[in-house]
C-alpha cells in the first residue's frame, strides 16, 4: 500500500496532571530549507527548561508574497513562551486576537508571555503582519490509534510521499482512521472520494500539495488537527458530502485561488475551532460547483480566527446550478469569529462578511453571532448582494433572506462603505437584522452610522440595541 515508515516521535509525558508539554522536533530532511530565522521561539513549564522550537516558514500574501513564521506544540496547565527578533530593534508587541486578552512583557528585542489554554495567535512586533510568527498551542493528544490495526493509516515522524502509482494523491479508503503524528510532513493530497467514515487526525503538517484535503460525495468524514503549509489550490475542498467536522485546522496559503475551506453542494458540516490564513477566501459556501450539484444547509463554523490576505474572510453564494435545477444555501450561522484582515482592492470581492447570490441561487437563514473584526487594510465589513457576475455567473441569483447580524464588532478606519442591494423587482434581498452592531465602540442604529449603502430591491433593514 503506501509503504509508510515508523519513525521516533515527540515523547508524551507520564501524566496530565498539573503542567505538561510536548514539542515536536523536525525531520532533518527538512531542517534548514524550511527555516525561518526572524525569530528564536522556546517554551517552558512553570520553573522548567526552555526547549527550542522549530520556526517553520510559511508564505503569506498572494500581493507581495512574503515569508512569515510558525510554530507549534501541545501542552497542559499553564507554560511560558519566549519570542526573540533576531534582527532590529523593537518597539512594541501586539498578540492578535485582542480577545484572548494576552499582554507580554518586553525585554530588550524578546517578549514574554504566558499561555493558560490552547491557543492560536499572532505575534506581531512593531505592526509587521507579513513577517509575523504564528503559534499553535494545541491540547496534549489524549490517545493515538494502533498503526498494526488494519484500519489505521499512520504516518510516523518524517516525511512521507505518495506511491509513483498515485502521484501527489494519498488515497483514503472507507472505514479508515489517518494518523499524522506530530513530527510528520505529508507531501501530498489526502483523497477522500466516494467514502465514508474516515478520520484523519494528528498533529503534524501536509506540506506545499496541489489541495490539501479533498473530500467528494462522500459522508461521515472528521478532520481533526493538522497544519497545511502553502497548498497551491485549496485547503479543504468539499464537494456534494455531508456529515463532516472539521476542527483544530490550521493553514497558510499565497498562490491564485488558495482559499481555506471551501463547500460545494454539502450539508450537515460543523467547523469549528481553525486557523485559516489565505490568500482567497477563507471560507466559502456554494451550490453546484464542477461535478458537484445540489443545496448546501446546515452549516456551523464556530471559534474560528480568520486572516484573508486576498479577498473574503467570510463568503458565499456566488456558484451554483444556472442551467439546472435552481439550489438553496440556508441554515448557516457563524458564531465566535475573529476576523485579523481583509485585503480586497476590487470592490465585486469586498466584504468580511459576504453573501453574493448569483446563479439562481437563493441563500437564506443566515447569522453572525459575535463576530469581531480588526481593522484591516481594504475591503468592506459586509456585502450582500444579488449579483450577476458576467466572469462567474450565468444568471443572477434569486434572492437573500433572513441575515442577522448579532454582536459584531469592527475596530478601524480600513473600510468602504458596506453595500446591501438586489437585483431587480423579483430577486430581492428581505430581512436583514442589525442587532448591537458597534462600530469604534459606537453602537450603530441607522445604516449612515455604520458606513452602510442600502441600494434598490431591499426590504426589511432594521437596527435594534
Amino acid at each position: 500500500m503506501l509503504g509508510i515508515a515508523l519513525f521516533a516521535a515527540a515523547k508524551w509525558p507520564a501524566g496530565l496532571c498539573g503542567n505538561a508539554l510536548v514539542t515536536y522536533p523536525e525531520p532533518p530532511e527538512v531542517m534548514y530549507q524550511d527555516h525561518n530565522n526572524d525569530f528564536t521561539v522556546k517554551v517552558r513549564t512553570p520553573g522548567g527548561q526552555w526547549q527550542d522550537l522549530y520556526e517553520y516558514d510559511v508564505k503569506v500574501d498572494l500581493h507581495r508574497p512574503q515569508d512569515a513564521s510558525m510554530v507549534y506544540f501541545d501542552f497542559a496547565g499553564r507554560v511560558e513562551v519566549s519570542v526573540r527578533k533576531n534582527n532590529g530593534d523593537v518597539r512594541s508587541v501586539r498578540i492578535r486576537p485582542a480577545v484572548y486578552g494576552i499582554k507580554p512583557e518586553v525585554k530588550g528585542n524578546t517578549a514574554y508571555f504566558w499561555l493558560k489554554k490552547p491557543s492560536k495567535i499572532s505575534v506581531e512586533f512593531d505592526g509587521d503582519r507579513l513577517h509575523n510568527l504564528h503559534l499553535f498551542a494545541g491540547a496534549i493528544e489524549s490517545s493515538r490509534p494502533d498503526p498494526a490495526d488494519p484500519h489505521v493509516m499512520y504516518f510516523g515522524a518524517g516525511v512521507h510521499h505518495p506511491n509513483a502509482d498515485s502521484p501527489g494523491v494519498f488515497r483514503i479508503p472507507s472505514d479508515t482512521t489517518v494518523y499524522i503524528d506530530g513530527s510528520a510532513i505529508l507531501r501530498g493530497t489526502l483523497l477522500l472520494d466516494h467514502v465514508h467514515d474516515v478520520r484523519i487526525i494528528g498533529r503534524g503538517i501536509i506540506d506545499q500539495p496541489q489541495e490539501a484535503i479533498k473530500v467528494a460525495h462522500s459522508s461521515g468524514i472528521s478532520i481533526d488537527g493538522p497544519i497545511v503549509r502553502n497548498p497551491n489550490h485549496y485547503t479543504l475542498l468539499c464537494g456534494e458530502s455531508n456529515h463532516l467536522e472539521v476542527r483544530d485546522l490550521k493553514t497558510f496559503s499565497a498562490a491564485p485561488w488558495s482559499d481555506g475551506i471551501d463547500m460545494m453542494s454539502c450539508s450537515d458540516v460543523t467547523i469549528d475551532d481553525v486557523f485559516l490564513r489565505t490568500s482567497d477566501d477563507s471560507i466559502a459556501i456554494y451550490g453546484h460547483r464542477w461535478g458537484f450539484y445540489g443545496d448546501s444547509r446546515n452549516i456551523r463554523v464556530s471559534h474560528a480566527i480568520l486572516w484573508a490576505d486576498v479577498a473574503h474572510p467570510l463568503n458565499m453564494g456566488l456558484h451554483g446550478d444556472a442551467a439546472g435545477a435552481p439550489e438553496t444555501i440556508e441554515n448557516v450561522a457563524f458564531s465566535d469569529i475573529d476576523i485579523l484582515q481583509e485585503d480586497e482592492s476590487q470592490p465585486d470581492y469586498q466584504g468580511c462578511m459576504a453573501i453574493n447570490a448569483g446563479d439562481q441561487n437563493l441563500v437564506r437563514n443566515v447569522t453572525y453571532s459575535d463576530v469581531r473584526v480588526d481593522d484591516f487594510n481594504e475591503g468592506q465589513l459586509l456585502n450582500l448582494r444579488v449579483v450577476f457576475n458576467e466572469k462567474y455567473n450565468q444568471a443572477p441569483g434569486r434572492g437573500i433572506e433572513n441575515v442577522t447580524f448579532r454582536n459584531v464588532t469592527y475596530n478601524g478606519n480600513g473600510a468602504s462603505p458596506s453595500v446591501i442591494s438586489g437585483y431587480g423587482s423579483t430577486r430581492r434581498v428581505r430581512n436583514v437584522r442589525f442587532e448591537n452592531l458597534v462600530v469604534n465602540g459606537v453602537q450603530v442604529l441607522s445604516p449612515g452610522a455604520g458606513n452602510i449603502q442600502i441600494g434598490s430591491d431591499v426590504d426589511g433593514v432594521r437596527f435594534t440595541r
